[in-house]
């Protein structure tokens, strides 16, 4: 990036510059707008260091939300979203400086007026995405030391998606619907196994995991070969576990509004019928 020429201060840790590539761009960093003038140059190796919005879509989003934020309750989102980018080691959509300063913004000024914060999700979060969740755990961490903020645990579900997110350049709308997909196929599957699985569990974990995996290979269409012996198999042996694999398929099918290959159900059944064996 070039030398960059500043615009407008906009507070303590925003400013609007102007770089030769790109236009009018915003900078995001602790302290950078702190005894900044307008037309003053701003070198592009102290630029490397901050977050750069570019898009123009996400600069005026993000331009929305500076009233809101008090200093320390910005810079720690700045601290925190470095905080990801560090763990991560990967890029990130632009679009988490927006979406998980909004998220927290909205999240502590519940907590301040008293409202309780529930994750329904929490748990299939924790298990389908591990990485998000422990930086997620970190996150909540620093808002404890440089806020004295206590983030309920739910709260690191809610921040792991939108790291997941932002790593995986998904829409946060998409996150959450296969989250609350693999919850509604997990509750289907105790109901008709009768059973209650253990959610700590390495079985529940690769259930999940399996889960995710398959609603992935649907929206990548990715083909699945259907070993033709085991079906028969199956259909035969565990008819239970084989209709309820179609019927966690229909449902997969009618969600994510994609058709779902047949194969799925063989290796689905499979994971069922480990499940209903530890059941009995």
């Amino acid at each position: 990036m070039s030398n960059l020429v500043i615009n407008k201060v906009l507070n303590n840790n925003v400013l609007i510059a102007s770089d030769l590539e790109y236009g009018e761009v915003v900078l995001i960093g602790k302290g950078i707008g702190f005894n900044r003038k307008p037309s003053e140059k701003i070198a592009s190796e102290n630029a490397e260091k901050l977050f750069v919005l570019k898009d123009k879509k996400e600069q005026k989003n993000y331009i929305k939300l500076i009233p809101y934020l008090e200093d320390n309750l910005q810079q720690a989102i700045i601290s925190a979203i470095d905080l990801i980018k560090r763990r991560t080691d990967e890029g990130l959509s632009e679009h988490i400086h927006v979406a998980l300063t909004d998220h927290l913004l909205f999240t502590i000024t519940r907590l301040s007026q008293g409202m309780e914060i529930r994750n329904p999700f929490l748990v299939e979060t924790k298990t389908l995405y591990p990485l998000e969740y422990s930086i997620a755990i970190e996150v909540l961490e620093l808002f404890r030391e440089n806020m004295q903020v206590h983030l309920p645990e739910g709260e690191a579900g809610f921040i792991a998606l939108h790291i997941h997110s932002a790593i995986s350049n998904k829409q946060l709308s998409e996150v959450n619907q296969h989250s609350q997909l693999v919850t509604r196929l997990v509750n289907m599957i105790e109901e008709q196994l009768e059973t209650t699985i253990d959610k700590e569990g390495i079985d529940y974990m690769r259930l999940v995991r399996h889960l995710r995996f398959a609603i992935e290979r649907v929206k990548s269409g990715e083909k699945v070969e259907e070993p033709e012996k085991i079906v028969s198999l199956l259909k035969q042996e565990y008819p239970l576990c084989y209709n309820l694999s179609w019927k966690l398929i229909k449902v997969m099918q009618q969600t994510l509004k994609t058709p779902v290959f047949d194969a799925e159900a063989v290796y689905l059944t499979m994971h069922l019928q480990r499940l209903q064996k530890k059941v009995k």
